[in-house]
């Protein structure tokens, strides 16, 4: 029997390559298709206007099918863009996510060159001033500071940071004894305001300490499992541990054995529970900076949605979890959590006006609020978010003074939220020198496409540039980076992940971006949110349920008053309910889902549409886009006729109500729906899956990792809402052919929230990720000193003078 001769290894052909070899193959057609390019001028190609021009170009059938199916075709359908400035073609290739290539074709001369990130760029502002003859417009590029530093090269690692980086500084720790040098010292200098933790100086050693475990572990395994830390506590004192191993001589002995596994026979997962179980965290600061952080009367007010309601669920599951780990600590220390969020004067039915709010549902965690202050005094109003820069840098002085006050000291873990708890986030991290997680959110580069490229054109409104400059340096700033999916940091096959798009991007005549966010950067970990499950369950759990409120809840559906809580009336109440409850903004995209739901006969027969959104009146907002989308909302209903179809109901703060709410549509056999153009994570959908509610939502973003699509709900294109439209009204008509269908897709919304996301499993990982990060910061040079530096450079001489351009709100403080 012959052994076959396996295949030999090739190399990939590079992008350049197989445009040249297209170019020899199918002059013609490729000459015909570019030429179709250029013929739009001056212009930015998205992925759709590349390949839908392979349809136009000239030649026979039987050359366009080589074209499509021959290497150039590979190049565009990873095109995510090109740039257009005749006589050239750039395209941005990403062959897989993170990875970048750039190719330029020259269609007069037929020649193609590959680009640089640098060339790409300076190419693309073009579009913008022109050509540019300036060798030396400012460039950050932060590769060579992490060209040394460890980070997976495989699309699969990203996100699992922590992973990663355990088993790659783990490698280098085990190699010998004297390499545990730094994991002693680690727990030699554990503290706590003064207080010796884990090991005392009876233990110099490697050598001492591993004897001195087995004769405490011998020791612990002599007495009732169940004994008191207290009760042996001088006894292992005298061998050199303090407290902090376990409450009970059982959790001493796990912890211990944890330790003696690392010295003896070491591997990655062992050191990560050991780390998870060492007491590290006790006081968190979690900045949210803007609009009305509040637990009533907040909801729906602008600036103030998702955001508040994942924090402060978060807090409630954090501290939950950090006193049950204390406690199995053997310690009696008293957490503390600090929100640290703007104060506002002129707070109107909120409590935005309070110094400290204690979080219900809490023992030690509060809101504390710091103003904004000028020269002039405090600033009295809310502002957008968008106009908050000026005030950073004072507050940022003013909370750390606050921080200190309440916790008699510095916090050991700093959390940020949105760009501008971010950047605070870093700048008190700085200058404590505490472990900084941040979370993005939303990054508003992905959520307005081009933002970058004709930045003047937007920043008079919403001042990006000093936003995209705020996250690049919180970015690469922070130790560790939680997205709640993986689409947020790389994406998908097809589209860009929200990180991914800080890679390289240019403010033309400001800098440009060549090498600003590395999504193989270990710090990128994925901790999914859940929703509250006081609040947010099965529609099937009956004796949870809220019956005494579903009077309000009929009244608030179908009582024909109209007022400024409801308009429209649903002529036949016993029709499924299309629900769907967002801020009123361009991006939730609910005019879209109206619009869509008009357009569609079948639908408008087949169910209700009830949207809770915002005002319906323009004279309560004062915010510019949630006027412009109450102004369609009217105009819509106008234009297709919806009274008797549609309820409107504004923005709603009873978040039991709410939580009634979807079970209410739920019983009913109804629907949610979230249409937004893109949504990083998605808390309603795991709200409305979490009450047994089938979901159909937006296929772009996190929605589409928390849904498996056709089994615990659906995916729906809000850029295709023809299509979108007839799967919900296909469902609602296979379900009067079928009633167990819904009740099918309702049971795998559940199933799959008690798998994946909950609070409880969050709130263990970040604990977990906190711990694991905080020791590699001390044991290495994971704190990356000349990074930090470069970037406090960056801030100093760029972003404070285009804070400068931000004007200050139009107020007369006072003092």
């Amino acid at each position: 029997m012959s052994m076959g001769i396996p295949p030999k290894l090739q190399k990939v052909p590079s992008m350049r390559v197989r445009v040249e070899d297209t170019l020899s193959a199918h002059r013609n057609e490729l000459v015909s298709l570019l030429s179709r390019y250029v013929e739009q001028g001056k212009s930015i190609l998205q992925p759709h206007h590349l390949l839908d021009e392979l349809e136009n170009i000239i030649g026979n059938d039987e050359a366009k099918k080589s074209l499509s199916d021959g290497p150039f075709s590979e190049v565009l359908k990873s095109a995510q863009e090109a740039i257009v400035v005749p006589p050239f073609v750039a395209i941005a290739v990403r062959p897989s996510p993170g990875v970048w290539e750039y190719v330029r074709v020259n269609v007069h001369e037929l020649s193609v060159e590959e680009l640089t990130v640098s060339e790409y760029l300076r190419f693309k502002e073009g579009l913008v001033d022109g050509p540019s003859d300036d060798p030396y417009l400012l460039e950050l590029d932060l590769e060579p500071f992490n060209a040394s530093f460890p980070r997976p090269s495989r699309s699969a690692y990203i996100g699992n940071g922590v992973q990663f980086l355990n088993r790659h500084l783990s490698s280098s720790m085990f190699r010998n004894k004297e390499s545990l040098d730094p994991l002693l010292d680690f727990l030699r200098v554990h503290r706590r305001k003064g207080r010796v933790l884990m090991l005392n100086d009876r233990i110099q050693s490697i050598s001492r300490l591993e004897s001195a475990l087995a004769k405490a572990e011998d020791y612990v395994s002599k007495i009732p499992q169940d004994t008191p830390y207290s009760e042996f506590e001088y006894a292992l004192q005298g061998m050199g541990f303090e407290r902090g191993w376990g409450d009970t001589a059982a959790h001493v002995s796990e912890t211990m054995h944890l330790l003696s596994d690392i010295l003896q026979a070491p591997d990655a997962s062992t050191l990560e529970t050991f780390l998870s179980r060492i007491p590290m965290v006790f006081d968190v600061v979690i900045l949210s900076v803007h609009g009305y952080f509040g637990q009533a009367n907040v909801l729906g007010m602008p600036d103030s949605g998702g955001q508040i309601v994942y924090i402060l669920d978060q807090v409630r599951a954090l501290e939950t979890e950090m006193i049950l780990r204390i406690k199995m600590q053997g310690l009696d220390i008293t957490p503390r959590i600090l929100i640290v969020t703007r104060l506002i004067p002129d707070a109107g039915p909120t409590s935005c006006n309070q110094r400290l709010e204690r979080i219900s549902g809490c023992e030690y965690s509060h809101i504390l609020r710091v103003p904004f202050r000028t020269n002039h005094g405090v600033l009295r109003k809310w502002i957008s978010r968008f106009d908050v820069w000026p005030y950073l840098e004072k507050f940022t002085e003013d909370a750390a003074s606050e921080i200190a006050a309440e916790l008699q000291g510095i916090p050991d873990l700093i959390i940020g939220n949105y760009s501008d708890g971010n950047l605070v986030a870093s700048l008190l991290s700085h200058k404590m020198g505490v472990t900084e997680c941040t979370i993005a959110h939303a990054l508003e580069k992905t959520k307005y496409p081009d933002s970058d490229i004709y930045w003047k054109k937007y920043d008079e409104k919403y001042h990006f540039s000093c936003q995209f400059t705020a996250d690049l340096l919180a970015m690469n700033h922070s130790d560790f980076i939680i997205t709640s999916t993986y689409q947020e940091i790389a994406g998908t096959k097809n589209t860009v992940g929200q990180y991914e798009s800080h890679t390289a991007f240019t403010l033309p005549g400001l800098y440009r971006v060549v090498h600003g966010v590395d999504v193989f950067d270990p710090k990128f970990n994925i901790v999914s949110p859940g929703a509250d499950e006081t609040i947010y369950f099965s529609y099937t759990e009956k004796g949870k349920r809220l019956t005494s409120l579903h009077e309000s809840l009929e009244k608030l559906l179908f009582d024909p008053e109209q007022n400024d809580e409801h308009i429209g009336i649903l002529k036949d109440p016993a029709k499924p309910i299309i629900f769907s409850m967002a801020r009123l903004d361009r991006v939730k995209n609910i005019t879209g889902l109206v619009e869509m739901y008009s357009k569609n006969d079948k639908l408008r027969n087949l169910a209700n549409l009830v949207v809770v959104a915002g005002y319906n009146d323009v004279k309560k907002s004062n915010d510019r886009e949630e006027i412009a989308e109450i102004e369609k909302m009217h105009a819509l209903i106008k234009q297709y006729n919806l009274d008797g179809q549609l309820r409107w109901i504004s923005a709603q703060t009873n978040r039991a109500r709410n939580g009634e709410l979807y079970r209410y549509v739920a019983d009913k056999r109804g629907i949610f729906v979230q249409p937004a153009f893109y949504e990083a994570f998605g808390l309603t959908v795991v709200e409305a899956m979490g009450c047994g509610l089938p979901t159909f939502a937006t296929c772009h973003g996190g929605p589409s990792e928390i849904i498996e699509d056709g089994i615990s709900g659906f995916n729906i294109d809000p850029y295709h809402p023809d299509k979108a439209a007839t799967l919900m009204a296909d469902f609602f008509q296979k379900c009067n052919e079928d009633p167990t269908y819904w009740v099918n897709i309702s049971e795998g919304s559940l199933g799959r929230i008690r798998e994946r996301y909950t609070w409880k499993i969050y709130s263990k990982r970040l604990m977990a990720l906190a711990g694991v990060y905080g020791f590699w910061k001390h044991v290495s040079k994971l704190e990356r000193l000349e990074t930090r530096r470069y970037l406090e450079m960056f801030y100093i001489l760029k972003f404070r003078d285009l804070v400068k351009s931000v004007p200050l709100a139009a107020e007369d403080p006072s003092d």
